[in-house]
C-alpha cells in the first residue's frame, strides 16, 4: 500500500493580494523545476495542512497550495464577503500566472473536488489532469443528505448534537437555520454553532471515528472559518445550477482524469461519484471498499498517490 511521502518544508511561500480585501496565503513545495500542480482543500473553509504537500512526489512535482478566502492564514479570517466559487476560480487563476504554469494538475477532494471541476470544466486548456477524491457536486441532494436528513439516519447519536442548538420550530430548513447563527452579531452564538456544524462532520467523515479530529475541527478559530464559510456556500448550492457540474461534464473528455471515492463515504455517498463517471466516462474510477470520506485512509491515500506518482511522469 502506498502512504505518504515524508514531511516536507515549502521552499517558497508569501501572500497574494486577488482583490476585494482578501489576501491569500500560498505556498510552493518540491522541485521548482518540476511538473506543475495545484491542491485545493476541502470545506470550504479548511485550509491546507502539512500532510497535504505529502501527496505528491517533492522530486517530481512543483506543488503549490493555498488557503482559499477567509481561511486557514488567509484573510480577512472567516469572512464572507466575496467569497463565491467563481471567486475561487478566479483566484487560481491568478495564481497559476504568478508560478508561470501554461498547465497544471488540478487535485481536490470532497469541497475541493467541487472546485477542482468548476475550474477544469471553466479552463480546460490549463488543467493537465484531475485527480478528485470524495466527489461533491453541490447537488440539492447532496446538501440535503448531509445537512437535512440521510447521514442523519446513520448517526442517530451525532445528528443530535448537530441538533442541539436549533430549535425544533427550524428543524424543516436546518442550513437556514444555521445561517442565522453563524451570521448573528454575538460572538458567542456563532461560535456555539461552529461547533456544532464543525462536530458533526468530524464525527461522520471517517469509517472509523476519530475523536482527535473531532476535537480539531471544533477548536474556536478553526471551527468559525470552516462552519461560516461552508455555511454561506451550502446556502447558495455553490452558485451552480443544479447538476451543472455533471451537466457540464463533457467539457473534461480530453483532460487525464482518476475519481477517488470510499465505499461508506457517509458525507458525499458514493452516487455522486458515480454520476460524474457516468457523465465522464474517459476518468479512471476506483471505489475503496474499506473506506470512508477522508483522504488518509489507507485505501483512499494509497490510490490517490498512485494517481500523482502516474502523472508525474
Amino acid at each position: 500500500m502506498r502512504t505518504l511521502y515524508p514531511p516536507i518544508e515549502p521552499y517558497r511561500s508569501g501572500h497574494l493580494d486577488v482583490g476585494d480585501g482578501h489576501s491569500l496565503y500560498w505556498e510552493l513545495c518540491g522541485n521548482p523545476d518540476g511538473k506543475p500542480a495545484v491542491f485545493l482543500h476541502g470545506g470550504p473553509g479548511a485550509g491546507c495542512s502539512p500532510d497535504h504537500r505529502r501527496l505528491f512526489d517533492p522530486a517530481r512535482y512543483n506543488l503549490l497550495l493555498f488557503d482559499q478566502r477567509g481561511c486557514g492564514r488567509s484573510t480577512p479570517h472567516a469572512s464572507l464577503e466575496a467569497n463565491t466559487t467563481w471567486d475561487l476560480v478566479a483566484d487560481m487563476e491568478r495564481l497559476r500566472e504568478m508560478i508561470g504554469a501554461e498547465q497544471w494538475l488540478v487535485f481536490g477532494g470532497s469541497w475541493g473536488s467541487t472546485l477542482g471541476l468548476a475550474y477544469a470544466e471553466t479552463h480546460p486548456e490549463r488543467t493537465s489532469a484531475l485527480v478528485l477524491r470524495g466527489i461533491f457536486t453541490m447537488r440539492r441532494s447532496e446538501i440535503d443528505w448531509f445537512y437535512q436528513s440521510g447521514a442523519s439516519f446513520l448517526f442517530p447519536d451525532e445528528w443530535e448534537k448537530y441538533l442541539a442548538p436549533i430549535p425544533a420550530a427550524e428543524h424543516d430548513d436546518l442550513a437556514a437555520a444555521y445561517q442565522r447563527r453563524l451570521t448573528d452579531p454575538d460572538p458567542a452564538v456563532q461560535l456555539e454553532a461552529a461547533k456544532a456544524w464543525s462536530g458533526w462532520e468530524g464525527a461522520t467523515v471517517k469509517l472509523i471515528p476519530d475523536p482527535n479530529l473531532v476535537e480539531t475541527v471544533t477548536e474556536d478559530r478553526y471551527a468559525i472559518a470552516i462552519a461560516r464559510i461552508e455555511n454561506h456556500y451550502m446556502i447558495s448550492r455553490g452558485w451552480f445550477d443544479d447538476g451543472q457540474l455533471i451537466r457540464d461534464a463533457g467539457r473534461l473528455k480530453a483532460i487525464p482524469g482518476v475519481i477517488v471515492q470510499g465505499r461508506y463515504d457517509a458525507c458525499t455517498p458514493a452516487v455522486t461519484a458515480w454520476d460524474l463517471h457516468r457523465a465522464w466516462p474517459e476518468a479512471e474510477m476506483h471505489i475503496v471498499s474499506d473506506a470512508g470520506h477522508a483522504f488518509n485512509e489507507p485505501g483512499i491515500l494509497h490510490r490517490l498517490i498512485e494517481a500523482t506518482d502516474r502523472f508525474a511522469t
